[in-house]
């Protein structure tokens, strides 16, 4: 875990190896994964079960690639009633913020006579992929499913591995729930590749959202352009800005749920106290041997946390605008006034009561964020990564008389004669 004051001559240069640390798997898998994507090209189904074969341990056939509804029955009847209310609640408050999102479509007439206008229409079909295994979040489900179903998509495709033929009940529940059309069981760089291009049992889609692997990450990215995609999703990431009259254990879990999810995961605190900073990493040296996933939380911890010792809550903002955090607490004094200095952060947590981990199940708001700093310019999954703005415009001769001629003097200064003829010969 490293430390770092800002009163340190060394503090800069430290900081900045900080902003610079690499998280991101250093395996190199594109020739791999073009590879992957070649084959499900050429041989569509085929490809499909071989490599469902090979990678998850289960022989298919074409017609079982898709999951059945009777599959999907046997298996939300299996959960528990505590687990579906819990779900159902999450799905409830998912789309009461997601759909007040939605935009109303812009039409004005200016002072020249044109009618301009900008109108919103939903993406035709959507591809989900689901990691299956240990790594399966019906929350994440929840996350990307619904709000492409609140912005009116029509079709919505999930593709989930299931490894040695076991998927999990509350993933499909939550498929249910949020609206999801159809589920194959296909997993990896193959299963983006049919989203994309289509097999025989797979139609394509025209966006593919939700996390995976490396081969996952890097088929998404080698599928743009085809198809749109929703990001490339670094290791999670949390910065907590806390004054010294908070409890230090509840800071010290709120650091642990977040490097709880991987070992490239990274937990940061800034405080403006030294005595409350030792008293988080005490707390934090307590709670990691009770945690189930100790292991993967101390490694986290040990090799990507951070402690940040600022002079004030001016220094404060400045450190957090350059992290740029996927989550951002803000447990500090008036953290209202925090929050409205603050520019760059992908999702940002309000009070002592308001915690991380609840944005990642019930709070409503997305915990589809970006990552690695690119909350600089980039934004957390919402209802418009599943609209397209279409702009239109009319008018009639008097409004071209009054406009056109710019038109054509533009046009022909830049050497695009038909363009100026175009205007010119409705002008007369």
């Amino acid at each position: 875990m490293i430390r770092l004051s800002t009163t340190a001559p060394s503090f800069e240069p430290a900081f900045t190896a900080l902003l610079n640390q690499a998280r991101e798997t250093t395996e190199t898998v594109d020739h791999a994964v073009a590879a992957i994507i070649a084959d499900v090209r050429a041989r569509g189904d085929a490809a499909l079960i071989d490599y469902t074969t090979r990678f998850d341990r289960l022989t298919l056939t074409a017609d079982h690639l898709r999951i059945s509804p009777n599959e999907i029955d046997a298996a939300v009847a299996t959960i528990p009633a505590a687990a579906a209310e819990a779900l159902d609640l999450a799905a409830t408050r998912i789309e009461a913020f997601h759909e007040a999102q939605l935009p109303a479509d812009l039409k004005l007439t200016d002072d020249a006579g044109m009618t301009l206008g900008m109108r919103w229409t939903s993406l035709d079909s959507v591809g989900l992929y689901v990691p299956g295994g240990k790594a399966a979040y019906p929350s994440s489900v929840l996350m990307n499913a619904i709000p492409a179903r609140a912005a009116g998509v029509r079709r919505i495709a999930m593709c989930v591995p299931s490894p040695d033929g076991v998927l999990n009940p509350l993933v499909l529940a939550a498929a249910r729930r949020a609206g999801v059309s159809e589920i194959y069981r296909v997993g990896g760089a193959q299963a983006v590749a049919a989203l994309a291009y289509g097999t025989a049992s797979i139609q394509p889609v025209d966006r593919i959202v939700g996390p995976g692997n490396a081969f996952v990450a890097e088929a998404k990215r080698q599928v743009f352009g085809r198809v749109g995609i929703d990001n490339i999703a670094g290791p999670s990431e949390v910065v907590i800005v806390a004054s010294a009259d908070n409890d230090p254990r509840r800071v010290a879990v709120d650091l642990l749920a977040q490097a709880e999810h991987d070992e490239a995961a990274q937990s940061i605190l800034i405080t403006d106290s030294a005595a409350f900073a030792d008293a988080v990493v005490a707390a934090v040296a307590a709670e990691l041997p009770s945690l189930a996933r100790s292991a993967i939380a101390g490694a986290s911890w040990a090799t990507h946390g951070a402690v940040i010792l600022a002079r004030d809550w001016t220094e404060v903002v400045e450190i957090v605008d350059r992290l740029a955090p996927e989550h951002l607490q803000l447990m500090g004094r008036e953290p209202e006034a925090l929050f409205d200095r603050i520019h760059h952060a992908g999702a940002i947590f309000l009070g002592l009561y308001c915690p991380e981990a609840v944005g990642d199940y019930v709070a409503g708001p997305n915990h589809v964020l970006p990552t690695g700093r690119t909350a600089r310019f980039a934004s957390g999954l919402s209802v418009f990564d599943f609209l397209k703005r279409t702009t239109w415009m009319s008018g009639d001769q008097a409004a071209l008389r009054r406009i056109g001629p710019a038109a054509v003097t533009l046009a022909e200064a830049e050497g695009l004669g038909a363009h100026a003829r175009s205007v010119a010969l409705r002008l007369t």
